[in-house]
């Protein structure tokens, strides 16, 4: 029994999806962090028959390149499969779909599909994306190798698992597939509908950014927008107090000297911070904690949210104490780092650069070097602040952040930009042209600034959750949802109905 309890321990992917740099690599770890707490305290998890063998771990060979008939390299991909409720050949198929990172038997346990399958018999499947976790084709991750890896290689990989995993299941050929995911495999999902039609009857994307962007400054607007939003307990005085403490950062490490060296140790730096691009990687990372307080606000596992971050940097204001915003902030990081277990705040970038450079596959299954190479090859993502009321330092820029393209993979910033062009132009960006598709979001979030809010048509629903953030929708229940989270898990639910019954109608008819 305790190593079937260990097993809930390996986290449910939603990682951040910042591209690595310090800031980055501190998101993607949050990410990791709350997927685990969640797996881990999820009371879902016990319910249900007794099955000793649910989850089941199983591997299939893929073709290292789908795309090349005549190379007959492949990898092994892991993927999880839960058919304690399964109602036999004829019932449906959940797939649940990996994105950048590890995916655990958690994956078919939690979220969506578990949630769903026993009210329609589903077999629940998940998939964990080629080059993540212990998917890695042998030979590391140097360049000539991460040629394969894209979201048009894992697209294939979908289509490929769906004909071995019907085989191997003994799945019928009419029972219907729904993909499921969040963030970028959110993303995929939607895709996967988009250019699979005949293979994927229907999709729920969770948060997903299906525009490619490549500087992403309404990150940042959204951050500043829910800071001072009253009903997750910002206020304009928390936004004003953000802008502050970041002015207080600047300021210091501008004077040099005995204050740079007290600013390093007060908020707790791992590196020096004397040279113009380690600064930048403290600041990228502390917007990196604010914007991590936003992005995840309300989660089980989230060292903080926006109530306890506007608490902390206005704490005593009313009583007329020496407390001051920058005094608050630090108080945020010691908080943000003893909840990650993390000893000191990233602010080498030299060390960030020969992190991303290794291309042995990471024991942690994080993928850093991976996500970061998506991001110059397909999407961008590089968080810029730059609009007036953004109350972060405009530090690290774009062509700073665009410089670890060069750096780590040789790959200009003309390169980078061409490629996310090209994404949007292959996807449609916002207007995939996907039928039954259901977008979820939430209006906290700063990611759903790239993904489909709107309705484009009867076939291609929406739905937009207030006050919620990135992927809330697929956390396990709590009583502390709010009404508006539950509704908006119902609707989910009835979207799903309605498919499975038009399924079975064009199976019948």
């Amino acid at each position: 029994m305790a190593s079937r309890a260990a097993l809930w321990m390996v986290p449910l992917l939603l990682l951040s999806l910042w591209g690595p740099s310090a800031p980055a690599l501190l998101l993607r770890r949050l990410g990791e962090h709350i997927r685990q707490s969640q797996e881990s305290s999820d009371p879902g998890l016990g319910q249900g028959p007794s099955r000793a063998d649910v989850p089941r771990l199983g591997w299939l060979q893929q073709p290292l390149d789908p795309f090349n008939a005549s190379d007959s390299r492949s990898f092994m991909q892991r993927y999880w499969v839960n058919d304690q409720h399964w109602a036999g050949q004829d019932g449906p198929v959940f797939l649940h779909l990996g994105g950048e990172g590890s995916l655990g038997p958690g994956s078919v346990m939690a979220g969506h599909p578990a949630a769903l399958a026993s009210a329609w018999g589903a077999l629940v499947i998940s998939l964990e994306h080629r080059f993540y976790g212990l998917s890695v084709p042998v030979g590391g991750l140097d360049v000539a190798q991460l040629r394969y890896l894209s979201s048009r290689h894992a697209l294939a990989d979908v289509a490929s698992a769906r004909g071995a995993l019907s085989r191997l299941l003994h799945v019928s050929p009419s029972s219907p597939w729904i993909c499921f995911g969040g963030s970028y495999a959110g993303s995929l999902a939607a895709w996967a509908r988009l250019k699979m039609p005949h293979l994927v009857f229907a999709a729920v994307a969770s948060s997903a950014p299906v525009l490619a962007r490549l500087d992403f400054s309404a990150y940042d607007d959204v951050v500043s927008r829910s800071l001072s939003r009253a009903a997750i307990g910002g206020s304009p005085e928390c936004r004003a107090a953000t802008s502050a403490a970041f002015a207080e950062v600047e300021r210091r490490l501008r004077a040099g000297g005995t204050a740079r060296a007290a600013l390093r140790a007060e908020l707790g730096a791992c590196g020096s911070l004397g040279r113009a691009e380690d600064q930048a990687e403290l600041l990228g990372a502390l917007q990196a904690l604010v914007g991590g307080a936003v992005q995840y606000d309300g989660q089980a596992g989230a060292p903080l949210g926006v109530r306890q971050l506007c608490g902390l940097l206005l704490r005593d204001r009313d009583n007329h104490s020496r407390s001051t915003p920058y005094g608050g902030l630090r108080r945020a990081v010691q908080v943000f780092l003893r909840g990650l277990g993390q000893r000191c705040l990233s602010s080498s970038r030299a060390k960030s650069v020969a992190q991303l450079r290794s291309t042995e596959p990471q024991v942690s299954g994080v993928g850093d070097r991976q996500w970061l190479y998506q991001t110059c090859t397909e999407f961008g993502f590089y968080v810029t602040c730059k609009a007036p009321k953004c109350p972060f330092s405009q530090m690290p820029t774009l062509p700073y952040q665009l410089d670890l393209c060069e750096q780590v993979f040789g790959l200009s910033a003309t390169s980078v930009s061409k490629a996310v062009a090209q994404t949007n132009s292959y996807y449609g960006g916002q207007t995939p042209g996907a039928t039954q598709v259901l977008f979820v979001n939430g209006d906290t979030d700063p990611w759903h600034v790239l993904s489909v809010t709107r309705a484009l048509g009867p076939s291609e629903p929406t739905l937009l959750i207030p006050n919620a953030s990135h992927c809330l929708d697929m956390a396990p229940e709590r009583p502390s949802d709010s009404p508006s989270l539950r509704l908006a898990r119902q609707s989910i639910f009835q979207q799903v109905q309605t498919w499975l019954k038009q399924a079975k109608g064009n199976h019948t008819s």
